[in-house]
C-alpha cells in the first residue's frame, strides 16, 4: 500500500508542476529568456536534490545513491536531446515563441512513453534475468556507434519521417501561428509545427532506448528508475532554452556521453555476470561525473578561440532520427572536395 501511495503522490506532484508550468509560468507566447530558463532549470535541479534527500532519509543510503546516479546519467544523456532539438528547430525555422509549446507537448508525451517502457522493462528483467546482458551489450554497442558518428552531419532535407508525412497528409506551406492543425475550405491540414513535434517525440523514443537501459544498470527498482527519468525530463525544456544559444561550445560533450553509455553497459554486464557489485553505484556516479564534467571543460577550452560559425558547423555534426548522414560531410566540419 505504501508503494501505491508513493506512485500516486509523485504523479500528482508531477501533474501539479506541469499545470504550474503551462498555466502560470508560461501563459501566452512570450519568449523564454536565458535568465528565466537558467533559474527555472536550477529550480528543477533543486527539486531533484530535495527528492534525493528524501530518498536517503526514508528509503536508505543505497536507494539515495541509486537515484542520484540515475538522475545524473539521465540528465547528462538529455543533453543529447538538446543537440537534436537545436538542429530540428533551426532547420525548420521554428519561431522562438512557438518552441516552448512544441517542447511542452513533446515532453508530456515522453513522460507517458517512458513510464510505459520502464514498467515493461522492469517486468521483463524480473521475469528474464538474462535480458540484463542484452541491455548491457546494447549500451556498449550504442556508445561505440555514437563515438563513430559524432562527426556526421544529418541530411534533414531528406528525413524519411517528414517525407512520409508530407506524402500521406495535407501539410500547409508555412506556420499557422502556434497551431498543429488548421481547417481551410472545410479540409483539415497539418502544419509544419506538428511535423516538428513528431520529430521531437521520435527523438525521445530513440534516446529512451539508450537512457532507460542505462539506468537499469544502476537499479531495477521501477520507482527509482521512473522518478530519476521524470526529474531529468521535466527540466529538459528549461535546459534547452538555457543552452540553445551556446550549445556549439559543448561539441566534445558528445564523446563524454558516448563513453558514459559504454561504461554503464560494462557495469551492467560485469555485475550481472559475477552476481555482485563489481562496479559499485558510487563508483559509477564518480566516473559519470568525471566524464561529463571533463568533456564539458574540454569543450569550452577547445572552442574558446573558434569562430562562432565554425563552432556551430561542428555542433551540427550529430544526427536526427530518420535523417541519413550527408554524403559530403566529414568529421570536424570538413567537406569532401
Amino acid at each position: 500500500m505504501d508503494t501505491v501511495w508513493m506512485w500516486v503522490g509523485f504523479n500528482l506532484f508531477v501533474v501539479g508542476l506541469l499545470a504550474l508550468d503551462l498555466g502560470v509560468l508560461h501563459r501566452g507566447e512570450r519568449q523564454i529568456t536565458v535568465r528565466h530558463a537558467l533559474w527555472l532549470s536550477l529550480g528543477y535541479v533543486v527539486l531533484a536534490m530535495i527528492f534525493a534527500g528524501g530518498m536517503f532519509v526514508f528509503m536508505g543510503e543505497a536507494e539515495g545513491y541509486q537515484f542520484l546516479t540515475g538522475y545524473l546519467i539521465e540528465k547528462s544523456l538529455s543533453v543529447d536531446n538538446i543537440f537534436v532539438f537545436v538542429l530540428i528547430f533551426s532547420h525548420f525555422a521554428v519561431p522562438h515563441q512557438y518552441q516552448y509549446r512544441v517542447l511542452f507537448w513533446g515532453i508530456l508525451g515522453a513522460l507517458v512513453m517512458r513510464a510505459t517502457l520502464i514498467l515493461v522493462g522492469a517486468a521483463v528483467i524480473d521475469a528474464f534475468h538474462w535480458v540484463i546482458y542484452l541491455f548491457g551489450a546494447f549500451l556498449i554497442v550504442t556508445g561505440i556507434k555514437m563515438l563513430v558518428t559524432v562527426g556526421q552531419e544529418p541530411d534533414v532535407d531528406n528525413n524519411r519521417i517528414v517525407r512520409f508525412m508530407r506524402r500521406r497528409f495535407r501539410v500547409t506551406e508555412g506556420y499557422e501561428g502556434n497551431r498543429f492543425f488548421v481547417i481551410k475550405d472545410k479540409v483539415r491540414y497539418m502544419t509544419p509545427l506538428f511535423l516538428v513535434l513528431i520529430l521531437i517525440e521520435l527523438t525521445d523514443v530513440v534516446f529512451a532506448l539508450d537512457s532507460i537501459p542505462a539506468i537499469f544498470a544502476i537499479t531495477t527498482d521501477p520507482f527509482i528508475v521512473y522518478t530519476s527519468n521524470v526529474f531529468a525530463i521535466l527540466g529538459l525544456r528549461a535546459l534547452y532554452f538555457a543552452l540553445a544559444g551556446v550549445i556549439h561550445r559543448f561539441h566534445y560533450l558528445k564523446y563524454g556521453l558516448s563513453l558514459v553509455l559504454v561504461i554503464v553497459g560494462m557495469k551492467m554486464v560485469l555485475n550481472a555476470w559475477f552476481g555482485t557489485k563489481v562496479i559499485p553505484t558510487e563508483v559509477a556516479l564518480l566516473i559519470t561525473a568525471v566524464l561529463i564534467g571533463g568533456s564539458i571543460l574540454f569543450s569550452i577550452w577547445k572552442t574558446r578561440s573558434l569562430p562562432v560559425e565554425k563552432a556551430e558547423q561542428i555542433a551540427n555534426q550529430w544526427w536526427v532520427p530518420g535523417s541519413p548522414p550527408k554524403s559530403d560531410s566529414k568529421p570536424d566540419g570538413k567537406r569532401k572536395s
